[in-house]
């Protein structure tokens, strides 16, 4: 478990990291309560500035590859004849790979992670998964969001992650790039800021949530926190339109950004922004039918992004500050299927990529004849582990068995 494999020790190319200011205010109002709506329950941004430690200057970006991303033809373990003996028609031949090194090769579409990869900008977690995985998109999202597989919690890993965070605000810590609010940043103390199109802001709560109530009666503690929690929301709104606007790159980000340049803008103009979540939309990776060019775009697509971020990160010289975590709800069987695609499946990859990373392969590969459950991977690496790593070895260190509930090894995959 967390056992590293092969490392390829890289000289990385200096970055520098611009200072930013933040907000150190938590002052949640308990007293005399009446009506507000979660929209404006917690307030976004301050104008107060903070002095930054180390630690507190850092940032995550979790990337969401939905549907169920296929490991196997993801990072190919060519040097395995077993792979395609399980994979006659769709498995991919070494001469098409990005080759890594004499075991493992890269989707021929990810010329985005092979330049991340040659740059030492990306570490790959093996056989990451968990015990009894579910084979259900909507079950297997909730274990993966909550890092609670088997028992399920009200908030996600994210959310408990900022609620352990050294001089967060209530609200602007956290912030999900898409049309709803996934589960992974839902928190206790935090109301996070979720928008799709920066002109179109807005926050959003699970519409099942209760709403808040205050006291809204003129010259009350509640009716103070209703009038501050409107105008942060106002200047949240104008501070995130006008980092867009104002947001200008000359790096490709290819034909789908994933809404990194959004994640890049808000960094650019110095929102205090810890976490950031975004996915790929409408189950992309779904891929039961005809996998092999689908699979190929939407991975292009995906690396393309990625690596188009912390190029544009350097630009601005933040790179030192941003670590990139890549995960999946669940990979796919071993097997293709009948329909020349793969079904739902168990253990799979994922990455820590930026300029924190030390590069190379980690975890054990699972076996690829010795399966489980009739024809998965049996996972070698929790993927709480990978979690752990983030939070310990970056973001919060010594928090991990606080926001997951429970000791797990991180992987020593972080400068």
């Amino acid at each position: 478990m967390g056992v590293k494999l092969f490392s390829r020790p890289c000289s990385k190319p200096a970055s520098n990291s611009s200072s930013n200011l933040g907000i150190t205010r938590r002052n949640l109002l308990a007293g005399g309560l009446t009506t507000v709506s979660a929209l404006a329950a917690a307030p976004l941004f301050s104008p107060r500035a903070w002095a930054k430690a180390d630690h507190d200057r850092r940032i995550l970006v979790c990337v969401e590859l939905s549907g169920g991303n296929d490991g196997l033809n993801t990072v190919v373990p060519h040097g395995d004849d077993a792979y395609y003996r399980h994979r006659p028609t769709i498995g991919i031949r070494p001469g098409e790979l990005r080759r890594l090194d004499d075991h493992f090769g890269l989707n021929p579409g990810m010329l985005g992670f092979e330049r991340l990869w040659n740059s030492g900008d990306l570490a790959i977690i093996h056989g990451c998964g968990h015990e009894r995985p579910s084979y259900s998109h909507f079950t297997s999202m909730a274990c993966w969001h909550t890092a609670a597989p088997g028992r399920g919690d009200e908030f996600g890993w994210l959310g408990r992650l900022a609620d352990t965070l050294d001089g967060a605000s209530e609200a602007e810590v956290l912030v999900n790039i898409a049309s709803a609010r996934s589960l992974a940043v839902k928190s206790r103390l935090h109301t996070p800021v979720v928008f799709d199109n920066p002109g179109w802001f807005q926050r959003r709560a699970f519409a099942s949530e209760p709403p808040r109530r205050v006291d809204a009666a003129a010259g009350s503690p509640g009716r103070a926190f209703l009038d501050d929690a409107a105008g942060s929301a106002r200047n949240a709104s104008a501070r995130i339109r006008d980092a867009w606007a104002n947001y200008r790159t000359p790096v490709d980000y290819g034909r789908n950004s994933l809404d990194l340049p959004k994640v890049a803008a808000c960094i650019e103009a110095g929102l205090p922004t810890r976490i950031y979540h975004v996915s790929y939309r409408n189950n992309a990776f779904d891929t039961h039918v005809q996998q092999a060019n689908l699979h190929r775009r939407i991975l292009a697509c995906t690396a393309d992004a990625i690596n188009g971020f912390i190029r544009d990160l350097e630009r601005i010289g933040e790179a030192d500050r941003v670590l990139v975590l890549v995960y999946s709800e669940f990979g796919r069987r071993v097997a293709e299927n009948v329909n020349l695609g793969t079904d739902h499946g168990s253990a799979n990859t994922m990455f820590l990529a930026g300029k924190p990373v030390i590069p190379g392969h980690y975890g054990t590969p699972p076996s690829l004849t010795e399966l489980v459950d009739g024809g998965n991977l049996r996972h070698t690496v929790d993927f709480r582990q990978v979690y752990a790593t983030a939070i310990d070895h970056w973001l919060q260190p010594g928090a991990s068995e606080a926001v997951l509930k429970g000791r797990f090894e991180s992987i020593k995959a972080l400068a």
